[in-house]
């Protein structure tokens, strides 16, 4: 029969096992962590300032800016992620002002932290020199897989590291304690993105686990889940209470709860918008990791490493949680599949040297650097365009700007007022958002034009299915009631903002280089 006591936090078995030595830190550890902090900063840096580098966290800025003048998320600008997601670019904004490069320099710092925390679980398997190559291909991975400025998975992963250390040993006489601290981050990482869930409920059942393998009865087993699960809540319902305080429980709990599962799913099905040619990387450095452990270079603490194995499997299970997967989820996956190759990466043999040289200038070359700098330097140099275009026809109070499709930072670029909380265009214009917005889509699209905005943009090839009704409600009024104002290339789409004709403005015969842009005939509606 075991017997055991509660002691520091945790319970301790009788027969309990010793905790492996961990490496000490040493002045090396310390050049390692500044060797990463500068390597941050080099993968991620072309982007600063980028105000179109990428699509969504456009919105996350918008909204994280508009909450420092007093809106609130659901209520004032609509969107289905966490609040905890907007307080962190309300807090970049707060500080950096509003420009793109306070929440890049800050989803940069939240990624050097992630590699400091592959570099201290590598440290568990294997040499400083592989570890820091961890460190490194980690942060490459997370941009190359589409993180590169301000994506969740940039906030996130770090905090799911976070976690992975704190439970990594159930053996420590502390390990209940570590675990319950580990649960409380979990909880502040589903609100940043809900589809940490699946990773959350691994590293608890992983730590339930080692209780019970340290000897603790049932009943306290099941107190300490209680507990965990307690935790994991509490972020999220104090939101929730505050948004009851203030009258508006109802637009958090739909945007929340309700407008996720009624998300039309994408016509190619979960995952289909990802060729599987782009998760080749991937592919390569988990097979080659786990040839190199089974064969070459066995892990010397087997456990550990099983660990990251089931970590990676947890970390799958949260990418392929939502109804539709793009590419960029998939960056959540660079640090365990980096902690899963890492018998391949180990700096005390040759093969592991090479290898890891290797494979830190292919993930190098999968940026495409110089290609990507170029296109950063168009993107800026056009969306300033815009804005200088649509600037003087639109004021902050009457006349509005309509982004049906192309960049939401246009509405704070320009100064406009906003006609609507679905700012974000693929709400209104996605089709398999038809039933997940809580209004009606079309009738919102219609109700907006009835404002008669200032300035309409649209864009010339879809990112998305569309709303044929929106589709056709905006290509009529802009070909009867607008004219070209200007066009810029953006993200391989020709963005063209319409200026409405009863506005003094440029000849449409000089609005854009190109002449008067094309409007895409839209498909018909369907039948009912």
């Amino acid at each position: 029969m075991l017997r055991g006591r509660l002691a520091a936090g945790g319970y301790v078995s009788d027969s309990r096992a010793t905790s492996p030595n961990l490496p000490p830190l040493a002045r090396v550890d310390l050049i390692a962590a500044a060797v990463l902090l500068l390597a941050a900063f080099a993968i991620r840096g072309l982007w600063f300032g980028d105000p179109v580098a990428d699509f969504d966290d456009q919105l996350y800025s918008f909204i994280g800016w508009r909450m420092t003048q007093g809106d609130w998320p659901y209520v004032d600008q609509w969107d289905r992620k966490p609040f905890g997601l907007f307080v962190i670019f309300a807090i970049a904004h707060w500080i950096g002002g509003p420009g793109p490069a306070a929440y890049q320099v800050l989803a940069t710092l939240s990624v050097f932290g992630g590699a400091l925390l592959v570099y201290a679980l590598a440290r568990l398997l294997v040499d400083r020199f592989a570890a820091a190559v961890a460190g490194v291909l980690y942060m490459v991975l997370v941009s190359a897989y589409g993180s590169y400025v301000g994506q969740t998975e940039t906030f996130h992963t770090p905090l799911m590291l976070l976690m992975l250390w704190l439970v990594r040993d159930w053996r420590r006489e502390d390990a209940a304690r570590r675990a319950l601290i580990a649960m409380a981050i979990g909880g502040v990482a589903l609100q940043i993105k809900y589809t940490v869930l699946p990773q959350c409920l691994f590293f608890g059942a992983y730590a339930l686990w080692g209780q019970w393998r340290r000897g603790m009865p049932i009943p306290k087993l099941a107190l300490l889940a209680s507990a965990f699960a307690a935790l994991g809540v509490l972020p999220t319902a104090l939101v929730g209470l505050l948004y009851a305080a203030i009258g508006q429980f109802e637009p958090f709990w739909y945007a929340n709860f309700v407008s996720f599962f009624a998300r039309l799913p994408a016509p190619l099905g979960r995952i289909g918008n990802v060729r599987p040619a782009a998760l080749l990387p991937y592919a390569v450095l988990l097979t080659l990791g786990l040839i190199a452990a089974w064969r070459l270079n066995p892990p010397r603490d087997r456990g550990t490493y099983l660990l990251f194995v089931a970590w990676l499997l947890a970390a799958i299970a949260s990418v392929l949680f939502p109804s539709t997967v793009y590419l960029y989820y998939y960056s959540a996956l660079a640090a365990p599949v980096v902690l899963v190759a890492l018998p391949l990466l180990d700096g005390r043999r040759i093969v592991g040297t090479v290898a890891a040289i290797m494979l830190v200038a292919g993930g190098l070359y999968l940026l495409r650097i110089p290609h990507r700098l170029e296109i950063t330097k168009a993107e800026r140099r056009n969306v300033a365009r815009l804005t200088q275009a649509i600037r003087p026809h639109v004021d902050a109070t009457r006349e509005c700007l309509y982004v049906f499709d192309g960049p939401t930072v246009l509405y704070r670029t320009t100064g406009t007022c906003v006609p609507t909380r679905f700012v974000y265009p693929d709400h209104l214009n996605n089709n398999l958002e038809t039933h997940s917005l809580g209004v009606d889509q079309v009738a919102e699209v219609r109700r907006i034009l009835a404002t008669r905005p200032a300035v309409i943009v649209t864009a010339d090839k879809f990112m998305t299915p569309q709303r044929p009704e929106n589709l056709a409600q905006v290509h009529q009024r802009v070909s009867t009631a607008y004219r070209p104002l200007a066009t810029e290339w953006l993200h391989g789409r020709r963005i063209t903002a319409w200026l409405r004709n009863d506005l003094p403005g440029p000849d449409a015969r000089a609005a854009s280089a190109g002449g008067r842009p094309p409007i895409v005939d839209p498909p018909a509606p369907p039948q009912e």
